[in-house]
């Protein structure tokens, strides 16, 4: 059976370990990856999350693989190659590693933008956070064994906040800030 699906309140030290996590990346990966961020819950001061830190890694492309699975392996992460998501390359922490999903987008593409700017939204929104944390609170309760309706049942609230967090750039002119590592 999967892992339960557990929400936690936010814990400071996510930002140490991504920091931790984030340095080791760019020592590796150097100049393939022009920006590495943390991002999802654990990347939102004060936001209830599952306790996995979640890093993009962004390249200018995908191809060659090579240039960022090599660098990405030797720090004994995982490549998932049957990821069913065309528009990133994915990788996991090794079997009984601390929890941490690589996402590895194209710098400049939709799928690259909209993580940051949902969480650049949500640390600008702290009442939006306490929304969203109440919500995958709620869910996680219904849905503990099951991952991915769990993860369904999430959609209509992030693409409701989505078209907040549009307007709201629209509004503020907002571009992602620099890279977090």
């Amino acid at each position: 059976m999967a892992d339960p699906v557990e929400i936690v309140d936010h814990d400071p030290a996510w930002q140490e370990e991504f920091a931790r996590i984030g340095e080791a990346l760019r020592r590796r990966l150097g100049d393939v990856a022009p920006r590495i961020d943390h991002i999802g819950s654990t990347a939102v001061p004060g936001l209830a999350a599952k306790p996995v830190i979640d890093v993009q890694v962004s390249v200018r492309s995908f191809e060659p693989l090579e240039a960022f699975r090599s660098p990405l392996e030797s720090l004994g992460l995982v490549y998932r190659a049957g990821n069913p998501d065309l528009t990133k390359r994915y990788f996991r922490e090794a079997p009984g590693g601390r929890r941490t999903h690589v996402h590895v987008r194209v710098l400049g593409s939709f799928s690259q933008q909209l993580p940051l700017l949902f969480r650049d939204y949500l640390r600008a929104h702290p009442g939006a956070a306490a929304e969203y944390a109440a919500v995958k609170r709620r869910l996680a309760a219904e849905f503990r064994h099951e991952r991915h309706r769990y993860v369904e049942a999430k959609r209509p609230f992030i693409w409701d906040a989505l078209r907040h967090a549009d307007d709201w750039s629209q509004a503020t002119g907002w571009t992602p800030g620099p890279s977090d590592a």
